[in-house]
Parts: structure tokens; C-alpha cells; sequence
């Protein structure tokens, strides 16, 4: 299956459709702690000060998405990368409805938030995974990230990358 056999929509996405599909994705999955948390107040927040979200539905269906996020130096540092985050973005959480997982959907995914992150400037991009969640790390890893830190927090062992 390929992302363009999808209706898109990039702008004023729906907020509430968005963490419709995050709730059945954290309720459809083996380790819901992988998935990280927003509140739709932070994701508005993150929306108003750069932050993209890309909404992929199959007729009226949600199928997938992603959500690019500015990054702070804070993080950066915290992780023990050293870019400005003038130059770095963050590839934040990617969502695939259970029905559509296998199809490829999250690599395709990272190729969109990596052109969109290279046309506003960005060099580099920052994401993290949980440290068990071996085909997310598979596809990071593919993608050209090298790992920069492992620890531990709330939702266990993570993994942080750098491309």
C-alpha cells in the first residue's frame, strides 16, 4: 500500500480525529507504553509554534499519521547532541491503524516529514523510540539515524537517535 492511495490532508487537521486514531492505536497495541502521551492542549501548543501533524485516511477512515515537532537545545543536550535546533527538527510519534500495519506505511511516513523538514531548513532531525520496539527501530535505523543515547523514564527503556 502506498501513502498516495490515501486522501492526505496536512492542514487544519481535525485534533479530535488525530487522537481518535491514537487512542485505537494505544488501545490495538501489544505495548501501549511505546506511544508516547500528548494532551490535545500540548499538541495545539506544539502546532502553534512549528509543529506539522499529516493525517492519512482510506475514504473517511484514519488510517496513519505523523507529527513533526520543533526540539529545543534543552533536549538536544539532554541527549547528547549537539545540532542547534536551528537546524534540527523532531520526528514525533507515527501512528498505524492495526488493519494497515505491514504495508510500509511508517517508512513512507518518515520519507514525508524528511522533505518537509529539509524545506523549512532543517539538517537534521532528532526522534527516540522505546527500546523494545524493534520495527520502529528497524525503520529509524534504516532511515540513516545512529543512536545517541539510551536511558531509562517513565515508559522504560528508550532509545534517542540523531540523522
Amino acid at each position: 500500500m502506498k501513502l498516495n492511495d490515501l486522501k492526505e490532508i496536512s492542514n487544519n487537521i481535525n485534533l479530535d480525529e488525530y487522537l481518535s486514531l491514537y487512542n485505537y492505536v494505544r488501545n490495538n497495541i501489544d505495548h501501549p507504553e511505546w506511544l508516547g502521551t500528548f494532551t490535545k492542549e500540548e499538541i495545539e501548543d506544539l502546532l502553534k509554534i512549528g509543529g506539522k501533524i499529516w493525517m492519512y485516511y482510506d475514504n473517511e477512515t484514519p488510517v496513519c499519521s505523523v507529527f513533526y515537532i520543533p526540539v529545543k537545545n534543552k533536549t538536544l543536550r539532554k541527549h547528547n547532541i549537539q545540532y542547534d535546533e536551528s537546524e534540527t527538527g523532531s520526528l514525533g510519534p507515527i501512528m498505524v491503524r492495526k488493519e494497515y500495519v505491514g504495508n510500509g506505511l511508517q517508512t513512507q511516513m518518515q520519507k514525508v516529514i524528511n522533505d518537509y523538514a529539509k524545506s523549512i531548513g532543517k539538517r537534521h532531525m532528532f526522534t527516540k523510540a522505546h527500546s523494545d520496539n524493534i520495527y520502529s527501530i528497524k525503520n529509524i535505523l534504516k532511515d540513516g539515524y545512529k543512536v545517541t543515547n539510551k536511558y531509562e523514564n517513565e515508559r522504560g527503556p528508550m532509545t534517542a537517535f540523531i540523522k
